[in-house]
């Protein structure tokens, strides 16, 4: 695999704001929890490497599976059936349901193809939901990285989209200040 500038920017990208995360979550005695799928924990990871993170993490689910999803998570069937796996629905309803779960003031979840099989026409790899919810409830982006005219690795998916959440986990947290 290869390893470029662009990798080590989103890895500093990803040290610097798992680190401003914990920060936040600390000063305002707040709490996270997180579902991850195609990063496969890799946000856990990142943020759990920040001194302190034993203060704000709360919990974390790797639902690889739809079984998880729906039965852990609470992503309803029909919207599993309906609009899959990979798309704005489950993610907003596994943020919620980890949320719930946690017990936590923000959770994140995220779903996606990472690569390098599995994509479709319709949802080609680096097609990626990021969801963040808190008492305010759910909002989700596609990162549509499959659009950014990089070349898509199983590893670069994973890494591009830790970096993606950490930076939509920050904005909702300082909007609610």
């Amino acid at each position: 695999m290869e390893y470029d500038k662009s990798d080590k920017v989103i890895t500093n990208g990803i040290d610097i704001m798992s680190k401003e995360v914990v920060k936040y979550l600390s000063e305002h005695k707040k709490k996270i929890a997180l579902a991850e799928s195609c990063t496969g924990g890799m946000i856990s990871q990142c943020l759990t490497a920040v001194s302190g993170a034993s203060e704000v993490y709360e919990l974390g689910v790797c639902s690889y599976s739809n079984r998880i999803k729906n039965k852990l998570l609470g992503v309803k069937t029909d919207t599993l059936a309906s609009y899959g796996a990979v798309s704005r629905q489950t993610a907003e309803e596994m943020a919620l349901g980890v949320l719930e779960l946690s017990g936590s003031d923000i959770a994140a979840a995220v779903t996606g193809i990472a690569g390098p099989t599995g994509g479709t026409q319709e949802k080609p790899v680096g097609t990626v939901w990021v969801s963040v919810a808190d008492k305010n409830g759910a909002r989700a982006k596609n990162l549509m990285l499959y659009n950014r005219g990089e070349r898509l690795d199983r590893q670069r998916v994973r890494r591009l989209t830790t970096y993606e959440a950490f930076k939509m986990i920050l904005k909702t947290l300082c909007e609610e200040t």
